[in-house]
């Protein structure tokens, strides 16, 4: 007779190899796609208040996944965003196979096995949340899970935090401090970047014309959310901004 707790360990060991496995790349589907949009399921915001407090994390991002998304973000901060942990667990039940980037405020590198348990394939690191060394020190853990990172800075002096090797640069272009938003940040802080990073502008971004001329400036990811969870149909609003690129 097999000795059962042998077993057990032998499973164990295997749940966690494909915990840690590479997981569906945010940085290369960004490459490869045409519109380079990452669609966000966010329900909350803490200056607009609820946005779709009945959004279903089982339906919407599958309608994005449908309609022509690279991939999704989730909000998973509850408390400010109206977000969770299992909707990333949900989204990836209902059939979400694109990447899916764990976007919530991470200080602790609890929160990156956390983003790894749940299904997502990207996590967001804020520079202005972090110093850098512990910045470096998350990405590292982050990496060991077969996580990538998606390193987000607004201003010049965040730039910096760039040559620790994030898989993906991305630009705020909203003030977490004021939540003032103004696009040009990102057209401002483009050419600072490193040449061959793969950059992502994130927030404010409502005009096709914009993403268009973003991808000029050298952008190859566009995280829009408010734009389309405002509307009855997110998946259908993306659809529509699609058509118009």
């Amino acid at each position: 007779m097999q000795d059962i707790l042998k077993e057990i360990v032998a499973h164990k060991h295997l749940e966690l190899e494909q915990l840690c496995a590479k997981k569906a790349s945010l940085r290369e589907a960004l490459l490869q796609s045409e519109t380079g949009i990452i669609a966000e399921f966010k329900r909350k915001s803490p200056s607009k208040g609820w946005i779709k407090e009945d959004g279903r994390a089982d339906i919407i991002p599958l309608s994005y996944q449908q309609n022509g998304a690279a991939a999704i973000s989730i909000l998973t901060d509850e408390h400010y965003f109206g977000g969770h942990d299992d909707f990333i667990r949900m989204a990836r039940q209902s059939g979400v196979t694109i990447p899916i980037l764990y976007k919530n405020f991470v200080i602790d590198e609890f929160q990156l096995y956390e983003a790894a348990l749940c299904g997502a394939s990207a996590v967001l690191l804020i520079a202005a949340c972090l110093t850098k060394a512990q910045c470096k020190s998350l990405l590292t853990k982050a990496h060991e899970l077969g996580l990538e990172v998606l390193l987000e800075m607004h201003s010049e002096a965040e730039l910096e935090y760039a040559e620790l090797g994030p898989d993906l640069c991305g630009i705020n272009n909203r003030n977490l401090g004021s939540f003032v938003t103004n696009v040009e940040n990102s057209f401002r802080l483009a050419e600072l970047l490193p040449k061959d990073a793969v950059k992502v502008s994130e927030s404010g971004i409502s005009n096709p014309d914009t993403v268009s001329k973003l991808r000029e400036a050298g952008f190859r990811g566009f995280l829009i959310g408010e734009n389309f969870m405002k509307t009855a149909d997110p998946g259908q609003a993306l659809n529509e901004f699609i058509s118009k690129l």
